[in-house]
């Protein structure tokens, strides 16, 4: 995610994109760009197609081409997949000791103001979930559809094990430090449920193991996940922080209408267990689909296919 709290701000611009990150979305009608928000950090931009705008927010430990087999698939929408800051080609910023998800929210609304994308319908994956869903309970205004694709620190959810070893005092840095390989990626897949998946996608097993060994990218993940532990770490050792979890009462609020897309095998949590939150939600919903914490890897048709439907819905009331 972002430079993060206790971190000072490289200053370095993110130039030109590796040979990894561009075999990533290659062949695809995507296209990239960049932006520059207010307050000069430059932001770098997946599009593609006309119509309404979709905005996607990829997760901790990537950039907005592992969405790539997603996006492409989203037909009749201006998609928008930015790469969150300190990652991928974007510039890392500062974040306030104190007040993160208010800076999350502020950066979010700077990126829409940019791109005049207002209302948008706001997709995001695993941590990218948690930033959306923390936009859409303090800016419900500003968005027409909110999609939530295995997001954790929802109620019931849990942290998988290799997340807990990352948050672990000690050993968690030491790991942190370990430069990632091909092996190490698919292992990782193979804890989150997408072992067979991610071998269909060798161009994002390079662009992972490349993300890892990037010297910004690889601290902003260190800080997100939380290797050293702090009073504003994601993650403890037991698990999602009490703090970051999404209460029961705050989902009760959420007033955008909202799909949440959980792939069956997904060990942040049971389809059962999102069931119950998706009737937390007012106007909320569950498709369960194929597949892990990525479900588009190995089953991009229908994950897009049940965005796609529940995003038009959106537009045609």
């Amino acid at each position: 995610m972002n430079q993060h709290p206790g971190v000072e701000a490289t200053g370095v611009r993110r130039a030109e994109p590796s040979r990894a990150y561009r075999r990533a979305y290659d062949g695809s009608r995507l296209r990239r760009r960049s932006v520059e928000l207010a307050g000069g950090s430059r932001v770098n931009l997946l599009e593609s197609g006309f119509g309404p705008p979709v905005v996607c927010l990829h997760g901790t430990g990537s950039s907005a081409p592992f969405l790539s087999p997603l996006l492409r698939l989203l037909d009749g929408f201006r998609v928008i997949a930015p790469d969150r800051p300190g990652q991928g080609l974007s510039d890392p910023v500062d974040l306030p000791r104190h007040g993160y998800r208010a800076a999350a929210v502020g950066w979010l609304d700077r990126l829409f103001d940019t791109l005049d994308v207002v209302p948008a319908a706001l997709v995001g994956h695993s941590m990218g979930g948690v930033w959306a869903l923390w936009y859409a309970l303090d800016r419900p205004d500003r968005l027409r559809r909110l999609v939530l694709i295995a997001a954790p620190a929802l109620p019931g959810t849990c942290a998988p094990l290799p997340y807990r070893l990352l948050a672990t005092p000690g050993l968690g840095d030491l790991l942190a430090r370990i430069p990632p390989t091909e092996a190490s990626v698919r292992r990782f897949a193979r804890f989150m449920g997408e072992r067979a998946a991610i071998d269909e996608h060798p161009e994002l097993i390079d662009l992972l193991v490349a993300h890892g060994r990037d010297p910004v990218a690889a601290m902003v993940d260190r800080r997100e996940v939380r290797v050293i532990v702090s009073p504003l770490a994601l993650l403890s050792a037991s698990g999602f922080r009490a703090r970051t979890r999404l209460r029961r009462s705050e989902l009760g609020r959420l007033s955008v209408p909202t799909l949440l897309v959980w792939g069956r095998h997904d060990p942040v949590g049971r389809v059962a267990t999102v069931s119950a939150v998706a009737e937390l939600i007012a106007r909320g919903r569950l498709a369960a689909v194929p597949g892990g914490h990525a479900p588009w890897l190995g089953h991009p048709e229908p994950t897009a296919s049940a965005i796609s439907r529940f995003v038009q819905e959106g537009e045609q009331r």
